[in-house]
Parts: C-alpha cells; structure tokens; sequence
C-alpha cells in the first residue's frame, strides 16, 4: 500500500525557517510529480508546490513563489519542502500528495488521489 509520511512541522516565529520532509513507501515514486498543499483552519485546502518527476522543473503559489523551495530524492524516496521567511498567513498543516503522472501539472491542474496524513505548521507573531 502506497504511503506519504510528512515530517518536520512545528512552531515558529515570523521570518524564520522550517523544512518539511515526505517519505514515500510502498509503490512508485520516481515515475510520478510531487508536491505540497496546506489547509488553514476554516479555509479550503490550497496548492503549494510542486515538483516534476525528475526534479528539472518546479511550481510554486503566488504566496510559496520566492519563500519556499521544493525539491527531491529519487534515490531515497524523498520530497521536501524548505520554507524561509514564514508569515503568520503560512499556519496550516501541509499535506505532501503525488500526482497522476510525470508533470508538474498533474498536481497543480488536478486534486491528487495520493496524501499522506498531514503535518502542522504554525508561525507565531
């Protein structure tokens, strides 16, 4: 059975830095994009980043764009997400997903099927 397990999440002050990490188990992951969502509390789940299946190419959220970067372990199975210069505005839990094919459209242009369970990040004032 195919697993995403996110870690890393915690609280942080404003300006600060937090690395998300995926690890994915039990099925195929080289072959397929990645990336992250979030959901804030009382607002609807968001795209955040995303990743194609090599790691050549990279796509971000008007918000993420310039703050965030993704990127890649083919080799171990892993995807993180490097957060700098966090605003309040940034508190959600961060779910990792892995899209339907290769491209990153296939997690920015459709809801991925594959999510793992979520990790909470909160920036505090």
């Amino acid at each position: 059975q195919f697993q995403l397990i996110e870690s890393g999440g915690g609280v942080v002050q404003v300006g600060g830095s937090l690395r998300l990490s995926c690890a994915a188990s039990g099925g195929a992951f080289s072959m397929y994009a990645m990336g992250w969502y979030r959901q804030a509390p009382g607002k609807e789940r968001e795209f955040v980043a995303a990743i194609n299946w090599s790691g050549t190419s990279t796509y971000y959220s008007d918000s993420a764009n310039g703050r965030f970067i993704i990127s890649r372990d083919n080799a171990k199975n892993t995807v993180d997400l490097r957060m700098n210069s966090l605003k309040p505005e940034d508190t959600a839990i961060y779910y990792c997903v892995r899209g339907s094919g290769g491209p990153f459209a296939t997690v920015v242009q459709a809801i991925p099927n594959d999510w793992g369970q979520g990790t909470q990040v909160t920036v505090s004032s």
